[in-house]
Parts: structure tokens; sequence; C-alpha cells
């Protein structure tokens, strides 16, 4: 099982230089996955949980496939209906290309109302219109040579019926975001999926956490390597560690989430 991690490319503490040391601690911890997320638009629904300062993740991504070597790169999650679906496979290949084969598509429908209407998206239609997307990019990586060799995985993000639903018709693997064990053991229970990759909250806490509703990743380091051991079980690809917590000023603090990192890296090579 592979595990990544998503770092924050928005909120006031995020520039060039942050965004450099966070890929570096990354690669350098030994995590086999850096992604990040997607708003093109910083409309006020956008910017209340993500401000501005925010990177684009395809700018972002190729310059950072440039100051790393090994680890793979991804989106969690690119907003599909934002970008002409020509558009967005010619850059996602290009990136590929450029980080030698290193690219994972994480993609969703997308939540911010005012971010749809800034852009001239219909918000009512976007999961049509991902689905629609989705078959045209694979269709231009198949049939367009220049848009160069190798597959590019994508993983469908989201936690919904629908979500699912076009993970297991339309994706290379369900990507379903700060889940429950409970709740992810009885999905999968009913369901067959393809690859599945959650992607987790990261915070540790100097206690256990006994709260029923505790979702994966939060708790003691014993708490939070059993949990990535049950998700091993349970069949997991990939799991993604977020260390965001949904305090804009936690950017500005980067380095308690790399002690957290550095922490479960160590811990979980010792369980292995």
């Amino acid at each position: 099982m592979q595990i990544g991690v998503n770092v924050p490319n928005f909120g006031p503490g995020t520039d060039p230089a942050v965004l450099r040391d966070w890929a570096q601690t990354v690669e350098g911890l030994g995590y086999d996955l850096l992604m990040m997320s997607d708003h093109v638009a910083v409309t006020p629904d956008v910017a209340a949980q993500y401000p501005a300062p925010f990177y684009e993740p395809f700018t972002t991504l190729s310059w950072l496939a440039g100051i790393t070597s090994r680890v793979l790169l991804g989106t969690t999650v690119l907003i599909v209906p934002y970008r002409h679906p020509l558009l967005t496979a010619r850059m996602a290949a290009n990136l590929n290309q450029l980080s030698g084969g290193r690219l994972i598509l994480g993609v969703g429908v997308g939540w911010a109302r005012q971010e749809f209407e800034a852009l001239g998206v219909p918000f009512e239609r976007r999961g049509k219109i991902t689905d629609e997307y989705i078959q045209a990019m694979r269709a231009a990586w198949e049939n367009e040579a220049d848009y160069g060799k190798g597959r590019i995985p994508i993983w469908v993000g989201g936690n919904s019926d629908a979500a699912l639903r076009r993970a297991i018709q339309l994706g290379d693997a369900w990507h379903p975001l700060r889940v429950t064990l409970p709740w992810l053991r009885s999905v999968l229970q009913e369901q067959t999926v393809p690859l599945f990759a959650p992607r987790i909250t990261l915070r540790l806490t100097s206690e256990p956490v006994t709260d029923p509703d505790r979702t994966a990743g939060v708790g003691t380091i014993e708490q939070i390597v059993d949990d990535l051991s049950q998700l091993r079980q349970l069949g997991a690809h990939t799991v993604l560690l977020d260390t965001f917590g949904g305090d804009p000023d936690e950017t500005t603090r980067p380095h308690v989430a790399w002690q957290a990192l550095a922490t479960v890296a160590a811990n979980w090579r010792e369980s292995a």
C-alpha cells in the first residue's frame, strides 16, 4: 500500500518557497505521492475555506515535477466541469510526460455554486458534464498520438452514491474523502469497486480519541498506524494523508504538519 500527502496549495502561508519545501519534505520522508486541490475562481464560498493565494494545480505540479524525482504527483481533486476536456487532456498529458509518467488525475464534480456561476458552468449539470468530460479525455488520450504515451490513472473523488457509480463506470480508482472505517467497510461489503484510495484526515492527539464517529487518521499515533493497517487489510491501493484541519492560518505553520508526517512515516515503517 502506498501512502501520499495532500499538500495545501492555498492560504496565507503558502508561497513558492513553502510549496518547494513541502515537496522536498514529502519526498524526503519517503512518501509515495504528493497531491493538491483545485479551484479556478476564488469566489466567497471558496475563500471561506481555501483563501487566496490559490496556486493552480497543473502549473504548480509541473514546477514541482522539476524539483522532485521520485514522488508521484496528482490532484485531489481536479474539478472537471471547470475546463474544456481537451484542454484538461492536453495539460494532463503534458504534465505526465514532463514528470516522467508520474501523474495521477484525481477528479470530482465540484461544490462551490458561486464559482460555477463565475465560470459560466451550470451547477445543476455538473455530474453529467463530469461524466461526459471524463469520457472525452480518455478518447483524446487514446486517439491522438501527440497526447503522449502512457495511461494516466483517473481517481474519482467523493463519498456519494453518484461518485461511487462514476468510479466504477469511468475511473481507475475510487477516492473517498475523510471517511470513518465502519462506513468504508460497509460500502466495500455492498459494492465491488475498482482500486480504492481514500484521503483521510491526519491529526495527531496525545490521548486516544474514543468518539465512535472518529474519522480515520485522527487520534494517537497508535490509532493512526492501526487505521492504516486496517485500510491495507481492506485492500486500499493508496492512502492520502490530509494535514489541513480547516483553519487557513495553519498554512503559516507548515512545520507542525511536517512533524506529524515525520512521526507517521517513522512509526509506519517500524510496524511494516
